[in-house]
C-alpha cells in the first residue's frame, strides 16, 4: 500500500470563506483537533497577510508537536522572512510559496513574461530553502497553464531545491481525466520528478474537487490538499472527510491509505462547522446528518436484514454513535459526566458544575436528552475561559398589535451584581439584543444571525448563532435551549463576552515584528 499525505488548509483557504473569522484561540483549538485527527501538515494561515494571521501561525507552530506545520507566502522575500519567523518554533515548519503561471495570470496579474516567471521561481525557492527544511512550491492555476510551460516551471522549481510540488486547478475548472493528465505529463517529461512529492489542490467550482483529487492520487500525486467539510475559496475546496473516506473504503482499487484516524472525522467536522459558522448541508457526504440515515421502507427492510445493503461504511466509522443513551430530569450527575467522556468530551470538575446546571434546566424541558443535546450543551461553550455576564432570566412581551419589549436580568460575574434592564424593538429578538446592548454598554453592529435546529421533534434544541463587528474586531457567539428567544440571548450574552476576552487579550498581544 502506498501512502498518502494530507496537507490541510482549513485555517488558510479555508478561512478564506466569505463571512468567516477565526479568532488566534478558536485556530488553535481547530489546529488541535486536525493533530488529534492525524493530519500530516496544517496550513496555519498566511503569516505575512496580517499581524493576526502572524500570532496565529506562531501559536500553532508553538503548540502543535506531532505535526508539520506551513504558512503560505507570495514570492517575495519579506513574506518569507515572516514565514520563518512566526514558525521557527515548530518541530517540523514548513514554507508554501507559490506563483501563478497561467496566461491570463500572467498578463493581467502579474505582468511578467515567461523567463520572468521562470527566474523568480528560481530565486525564492532558493531563498526559501536557506530558511525551511522543507519547501513547497505551488504553480498558481497550473490547471490553465500551457502543459509545456508548466513542465519548465516545475522543472526550474525542483532544480532549486523544492522538496513538494503543488498542482492546483484554483479555479476548479478541469475535469479528472484533465487533472490526472497533467500529473501524467510531469512525470513524463521532467527530469528527476520521482525526487519530489506531487502535491493536488481542487477547487469545487464544477464541483468536482474531491474526484479530481482522487484522480490525481490515482496519476502519482502523493499529497492531497483540501479542508473539513469542503469550506474554501467560492465554492470551496476538496472535503478531506470525502478524500480519505474514498480511500480507505475502496483501499482495494486505490491501493493507498493515510494517517487519518477515521473516528475523529465527525468531531473535527462539527468543531468546524460551530467555530466557523458554516452549518454542513443534511445530505452532505460522510459528516451530514442524512448520511446514515434510512427512510425508504425497502432501504429500511434491507438494513434491518444487513446493513452492507444500503451503507457502505459505518457511522462508527468516522466517529458518529448509532446508540442512544436516554437521559432525563432524573439521571444523575455520574451518569451525565459518563456519557460525555464516552461521546469524546471529557470536562474538568468545574466544567461539569456548569454543564450539568445546565443539563437540568434543559431536562425540565425535554422528555428525553439524546447525544446531539448533550454535544450541543458542550458546544455552546459554558464557562470559555472569563465569563463577564451570564443571563439569569429575561420576559419577552409581544403580540400582533403590540410592540415587543424585553425586560433582561444579567449577573456580572466581576462583582456579582445583578444588572436589569428593558427595551423595545422591532422583534422578539431584536428587542432582545437592544436591551443587552443598553446594559453592557457595547456598541456593536449585528453582521450575521443563524438559527437550526440540533435535534428533531417539537420539543427540539434550537442553536442561535450570531456574528457581531467592534471597529476590526469580529466574534462569534452561540447559544441553546428549547426557547429559540432564550437561545438568541444566550448567544448574544456569548458574543459580548468573547469581545471582552478578545479585546483584553489584545491589550497583551505585541504585533511589534
Amino acid at each position: 500500500m502506498g501512502k498518502v499525505q494530507i496537507f490541510d488548509t482549513t485555517l488558510r483557504d479555508g478561512e478564506q470563506s466569505p463571512g468567516v473569522n477565526l479568532s488566534p484561540e478558536e485556530k488553535v483549538e481547530i489546529a488541535v483537533q486536525l493533530e488529534r485527527l492525524g493530519v500530516n501538515i496544517i496550513e496555519a494561515g498566511f503569516a505575512a497577510s496580517s499581524p493576526g494571521d502572524f500570532h496565529s501561525v506562531k501559536m500553532i507552530a508553538d503548540r502543535l508537536k506531532d505535526t508539520s506545520v506551513c504558512s503560505l507566502s507570495r514570492s517575495v522575500k519579506r513574506d518569507m522572512d515572516q514565514a520563518w519567523e512566526a514558525l521557527k518554533g515548530a518541530v517540523f515548519p514548513r514554507l508554501h510559496v507559490f506563483i501563478a503561471t497561467s496566461p491570463i495570470h500572467r498578463e493581467y496579474k502579474l505582468r511578467m513574461d515567461q523567463d520572468q516567471i521562470l527566474e523568480r521561481v528560481d530565486q525564492v525557492v532558493r531563498y526559501g530553502k536557506k530558511l525551511f527544511p522543507v519547501v513547497q512550491f505551488s504553480a498558481e492555476d497550473a490547471g490553465r497553464t500551457e502543459i509545456e510551460f508548466l513542465c519548465r516551471v516545475v522543472d526550474k522549481a525542483i532544480r532549486a531545491g523544492a522538496d513538494v510540488i503543488n498542482i492546483p486547478d484554483t479555479v476548479g475548472y478541469l475535469t479528472p481525466i484533465e487533472y490526472a493528465n497533467i500529473f501524467t505529463q510531469l512525470q513524463q517529461n521532467v527530469p528527476d520528478i520521482d525526487k519530489v512529492i506531487l502535491s493536488c489542490h481542487c477547487h469545487d467550482d464544477l464541483g468536482m474537487a474531491v474526484a479530481n483529487s482522487l484522480a490525481a492520487v490515482q496519476a502519482g500525486a502523493r499529497q492531497v490538499e483540501g479542508t473539513i467539510n469542503g469550506i474554501g475559496e467560492r465554492a470551496g475546496n476538496a472535503a478531506i472527510e470525502e478524500v480519505v473516506m474514498a480511500l480507505k473504503t475502496r483501499e482495494a482499487f486505490f491501493k493507498k491509505q493515510t494517517t487519518i484516524k477515521h473516528q475523529e472525522i465527525a468531531r473535527t467536522s462539527r468543531l468546524v462547522s460551530k467555530l466557523t459558522g458554516m452549518t454542513v448541508q443534511r445530505n452532505k457526504a460522510i459528516v451530514g446528518d442524512n448520511a446514515f440515515a434510512h427512510e425508504s421502507g425497502i432501504h429500511q427492510d434491507g438494513m434491518l436484514k444487513n446493513k452492507e445493503t444500503y451503507e457502505i461504511m459505518t457511522p462508527e466509522t468516522v466517529g458518529i454513535d448509532e446508540s442512544r443513551l436516554v437521559l432525563g430530569k432524573h439521571s444523575g450527575r455520574h451518569a451525565f459526566k459518563k456519557r460525555l467522556e464516552i461521546l469524546g468530551y471529557p470536562q474538568s470538575e468545574e466544567q461539569i458544575n456548569v454543564l450539568f446546571a445546565r443539563f437540568k434546566e434543559l431536562a425540565d424541558r425535554k422528555k428525553e436528552i439524546n447525544d446531539e443535546d448533550l454535544i450541543a450543551l458542550v458546544e455552546e461553550r459554558v464557562g470559555e475561559g472569563t465569563e463577564y455576564y451570564k443571563l439569569e432570566s429575561f420576559q419577552v412581551s409581544y403580540g400582533s398589535h403590540t410592540v415587543p419589549t424585553a425586560s433582561i436580568q444579567v449577573r456580572n460575574q466581576v462583582d456579582n451584581t445583578i444588572m436589569e434592564e428593558a427595551a423595545c424593538g422591532n422583534g422578539s429578538v431584536d428587542a432582545i439584543f437592544k436591551t443587552v446592548d443598553r446594559m453592557i454598554g457595547e456598541k456593536v453592529e449585528l453582521t450575521d444571525f443563524k438559527i437550526h435546529s440540533v435535534t428533531q421533534g417539537k420539543d427540539a434544541l434550537g442553536e442561535v448563532s450570531v456574528q457581531l463587528q467592534q471597529d476590526e474586531i469580529t466574534v462569534r457567539g452561540r447559544g441553546v435551549s428549547t426557547d429559540i428567544l432564550e437561545a438568541s440571548a444566550r448567544a448574544y450574552i456569548d458574543a459580548i463576552n468573547r469581545l471582552k476576552r478578545r479585546k483584553e487579550a489584545m491589550k497583551t498581544v505585541d504585533y511589534s515584528r
